[in-house]
């Protein structure tokens, strides 16, 4: 078994080690679960691989493709993953599995085999080697899904209690990172393992969490208002499920980052789909509902979260720490399609669901804090950012914990990427 009992967590755990054990336990889980005879079984070791696992087998002279995701403790968990027949009900374009295990601990979903491509691995073409014809295509595709989604937002939108938000799996993604379980001791879980007491690695820096915790940030020249350490204490206290039941809630993904989609080209259309629906519920709060894609599809591109050795190479970054502010200077920016996605983001689904909630009497006072605070912990909890720690280096790691403070606080004096693109979804600015 796993470190807490979960196979798959062992199977994760051993496939890491890359030494060939994980393919046979993963066999035995399939023939545990669905009593078939996984053969040819591959890990796809990709960089969009954070917290999940995914790769092909076939079986009786079928071909297959398996992804599950795991977290710390899923095994005491009573919440219902993988309901993946939530989103088909509603209306959604997603793929619908052919086998399926909900057991904590053994959850894993299994789809007849594509050749179609996830659309994350398009876009990284793409922020490669730019084609205004192929990014077309994307934006196009991307404008459809979010007109498709949205719609589904407007119909399922409701009021909701504190109890049923609580029942939602995606908090797994955002506040249960930040505590331990079962006793929720704050700073816990993923924030105290990665960051607390630890040392990071800056280019021609090094800093401790006590000093860098509480280091207001100068990015690029701009001033930032709040420091690490008050975001994540915000995020804990705005973030709990008991207190976001005040922008109602819809039926959602919830975690439709671009490797859980598909990108089908027929005919010269592009179409997207949908894929493992593990976080997927019925009453997800309304405001973190778009904040995984947000981040994940657009923000953390290119490069310096999934390919942060190639980050180094690209791009250069220096940092300065004194009297008490980190100084952090680079040359990262977004490139011209995860630019045209984040304008259709805004465009397409931030402005008219803000307008909806603000409508319907439900969008919070405070809609921007709730929004930011979801964007700072997407980076931040997702995997350790400290150089070193996982496969981040000095660069990245510079680069991460800026692009968090941006998404997380708003800037001093003047607009930069983020509060630019809360001012376009203003729903104030337009009634």
């Amino acid at each position: 078994m796993g470190p807490s009992g979960s196979r798959t967590a062992l199977i994760r755990e051993k496939a890491k080690a890359r030494n060939g054990s994980a393919e046979g336990l993963l066999a035995g889980l399939l023939r545990d679960l669905f009593q078939i005879e996984a053969q040819d079984v591959a890990i796809n070791y990709d960089q969009y691989s954070l917290n999940s696992l995914n790769g092909f087998f076939s079986a009786d002279g079928k071909q297959y493709f398996f992804k599950f995701h795991q977290e710390e403790h899923e095994e005491d968990m009573s919440g219902e993953y993988y309901r993946a027949d939530i989103l088909a009900k509603a209306g959604l374009p997603v793929d619908q599995p052919i086998m399926i295990s909900q057991l904590p601990g053994e959850q894993i979903l299994v789809y007849k085999r594509r050749t179609d491509p996830r659309f994350s691995d398009f876009l990284r073409s793409l922020d490669e080697d730019h084609d205004d014809d192929l990014a077309r295509l994307a934006l196009d595709a991307e404008h459809e899904l979010n007109e498709a989604v949205l719609a589904v937002y407007l119909k399922t939108l409701h009021p909701v209690t504190p109890e049923q938000v609580a029942q939602e799996p995606i908090h797994r993604l955002f506040h249960d990172r930040l505590v331990s379980v079962p006793e929720d001791v704050y700073p816990g879980g993923r924030l105290s393992n990665f960051y607390v007491s630890k040392v990071f690695r800056f280019p021609g820096l090094d800093l401790s969490w006590d000093i860098l915790s509480k280091a207001h940030f100068v990015i690029n020249g701009i001033n930032y208002r709040n420091t690490l350490a008050e975001l994540f204490d915000a995020a804990h206290e705005r973030l709990a499920p008991s207190r976001l039941d005040d922008s109602g809630g819809v039926t959602a993904h919830g975690d439709a980052h671009n490797a859980n989609v598909w990108f089908e080209i027929r005919d010269g259309h592009a179409r997207l789909a949908f894929f493992d629906p593990a976080f997927a519920g019925e009453h997800v709060p309304t405001l973190l509902a778009e904040v995984k894609t947000t981040f994940h599809n657009i923000l953390a591109h290119p490069y310096w979260l999934y390919d942060p050795a190639i980050a180094q190479q690209k791009f250069n970054a220096r940092a300065r720490y004194e009297n008490g502010v980190l100084y952090a200077n680079f040359d990262w920016e977004l490139t011209p399609v995860r630019a045209g996605l984040l304008k259709i983001k805004a465009e397409s689904m931030w402005r008219p669901l803000l307008a909806a909630l603000k409508d319907r009497g439900l969008l919070p006072a405070d809609w921007q804090k709730v929004i930011r605070l979801g964007l700072f912990l997407c980076p931040t909890l997702v995997m350790n950012l400290r150089a070193d720690a996982t496969s981040h280096n000095p660069t990245s790691s510079l680069i991460g914990l800026s692009v968090a403070t941006m998404l997380g606080s708003e800037p001093c004096e003047r607009d930069d990427l983020v509060s630019h693109f809360l001012s376009m979804i203003d729903p104030e600015a337009r009634s």
